[in-house]
């Protein structure tokens, strides 16, 4: 009998890649002011549209992710593209609004309650999580169904075999967490939701 030509042998299965969600920089806007429920609409509205504070360096776990990442995504969000260019320097990337953050609508209080951006920003998400405060933005059941949309995206892309990294924001990416156990991935890594911080996943 003939020996198997190399042609004949069995394709190696692709092995999945690695999904890392990574949190932006720390923004330019300061956040030490007390706001009303209006002033902080128009605050989040300056943030929405502000880049990143100046003078920052990405930790050296993420610059080396981001080297061994084959797709790199970034939000189109100004801070999330001043990110992915601070961590991939002259590299190529690609913008998608599906990260962008889910919207943060004051909540409906009076004028005279006065709080920080920080401390407001809880309670507008809060009232836009378990009230559907929306204001006329996006709803919670819509932005769950796009981190659905994104998870499948990131999926489609790492069981291809490439490692995938995402450069967005601190809600939206938990929401896109959620929705990549849900749909059976494994969690390498949560450093949970500050600045710069990355969540990895994988499929076991």
């Amino acid at each position: 009998m003939a020996d198997a030509t190399i042609a004949d042998q069995p394709t190696p299965p692709v092995l999945p890649g690695v999904i890392t969600l990574a949190r932006h920089g720390e923004p330019a806007l300061s956040r030490k002011v007390r706001l009303n429920a209006p002033e902080y609409g128009e605050w989040w509205g300056r943030y929405e549209e502000g880049g990143l504070k100046a003078g920052q360096t990405p930790p050296d776990a993420l610059l080396q992710i981001a080297r061994d990442a084959d797709v790199i995504i970034a939000s189109t969000r100004r801070r999330s593209i001043e990110t992915a260019r601070a961590v991939v320097g002259e590299r190529a990337f690609a913008t998608d609004p599906t990260f962008i953050e889910a919207p943060l609508p004051p909540p409906p209080w009076p004028t005279w309650i006065r709080m920080s951006p920080k401390r407001l920003g809880f309670f507008a998400r809060f009232w836009w999580w378990f009230f559907d405060n929306h204001g006329g933005q996006e709803t919670r059941k819509a932005a769950e169904a796009r981190a659905g949309q994104a998870a499948d995206l990131l999926i489609e892309l790492s069981d291809s075999g490439q490692d995938v990294l995402v450069l967005a924001h601190g809600f939206f990416n938990w929401m896109i967490a959620d929705a990549l156990k849900k749909r059976g991935l494994t969690k390498l890594l949560d450093q949970g939701h500050s600045y710069w911080s990355i969540k990895r996943f994988h499929r076991a």
